[in-house]
């Protein structure tokens, strides 16, 4: 971000004291508080959702959240000359939650189920947002990128080290997934009650300040079960963990406790864990990136990912066990 984002500062009604470089942003501190200044990639109507949801959680009493700051003309977005939006928010000082931190992992889960408890979505809120998301049409969409890339491997000619160990192992992970995929729409009911989701519930957009918990960059939210949000920060401990037991069901637990969860819903969290997610991120990200050199690290992670994965099937057969998922 240059000198001339600063200037679209203009189209605000605030007082800026000075501003300052962050990680693709542009700082700011008025008489207002910090702000932060972002370019935005989304389309205007999720803006407009976003601050909707944003609003809504405040009222029904959870403040942890970001605001969206409207310009002088009233709107949520700000184009510059070259036709590039920004978007204005309200900024938290502090740090990352740290995941090698159990107690700080747990607080993290008592504020996603306290931000739950308050995001359930009414009428008004949810006619512009479409039909709901389910996790079987992901799981799908990710099955038929996986059946692409399978045939492109099969294809292709002299194989790199990667390749060799991605054909290797793809089979199993390919009829898990496929599996997976088909049980879940079997059992996936509509729910009664809509939610609406983070969307991106991981360490890096929860900021420790103090004792408090700030949720931040609520870009990807979505009308979902918010067993999406529970799952998305419970995969990265179990795969930095080894899929460590204790620590998968310590932090449901702590959940439940905020927010009791339905049978339904340990049924989705188990089968989010169950899909070979980090398998398909690989795959993905090996077919989108140029396939004259690998990285090295992409065959450490598929490697990891295979280790762990008589640990992972531990787990949840004992994950089954104690939620009585049949």
């Amino acid at each position: 971000m240059n000198d001339r984002s600063i200037s679209l500062l203009e189209n605000y009604d605030i007082e800026v004291l000075r501003t300052w470089k962050g990680r693709g942003a542009i700082l700011c501190e008025t008489r207002q508080g910090v702000l932060i200044l972002k370019e935005y990639a989304g389309h205007r109507e999720k803006a407009a959702f976003q601050n909707a949801l944003l609003t809504m959680v405040k009222e029904r009493g959870f403040e942890n959240v970001e605001s969206i700051l409207k310009n002088k003309e009233q709107e949520l977005l700000t184009q510059d000359q070259d036709g590039t939006l920004y978007i204005l928010k309200t900024y938290f000082e502090g740090r990352e939650c740290n995941v090698k931190d159990m107690e700080e992992c747990r607080q993290a889960v008592r504020v996603l189920a306290q931000f739950h408890n308050v995001s359930y979505a009414d009428s008004s809120l949810l006619s512009g947002v479409g039909e709901p998301r389910y996790a079987y049409m992901e799981f799908e969409k990710h099955n038929k990128e996986l059946r692409r890339v399978r045939k492109y491997l099969k294809d292709r000619g002299q194989k790199t080290d990667f390749e060799i160990c991605l054909i290797k192992n793809y089979d199993y992970f390919f009829n898990l997934a496929l599996q997976l995929a088909e049980e879940l729409r079997f059992y996936q009911k509509e729910e009664e009650k809509r939610f609406i989701c983070h969307g991106d519930y991981q360490y890096h957009n929860i900021i420790v300040a103090g004792d408090q918990m700030n949720l931040i960059n609520f870009e990807k939210c979505v009308s979902e079960s918010p067993v999406r949000d529970l799952y998305l920060f419970m995969r990265k401990l179990l795969e930095k963990s080894g899929w460590v037991e204790s620590i998968g069901f310590e932090l449901v637990d702590t959940y439940e406790k905020v927010r009791p969860m339905e049978k339904e819903e340990y049924r989705q969290l188990y089968y989010r864990l169950a899909y070979p997610e980090k398998f398909w991120k690989i795959v993905n990200f090996y077919y989108n990136s140029g396939k004259a050199w690998i990285p090295g690290k992409n065959l450490e992670k598929l490697n990891k990912v295979t280790e762990q994965e008589k640990d992972k099937q531990k787990f949840l057969e004992k994950f089954k066990s104690r939620y009585g998922i049949s």
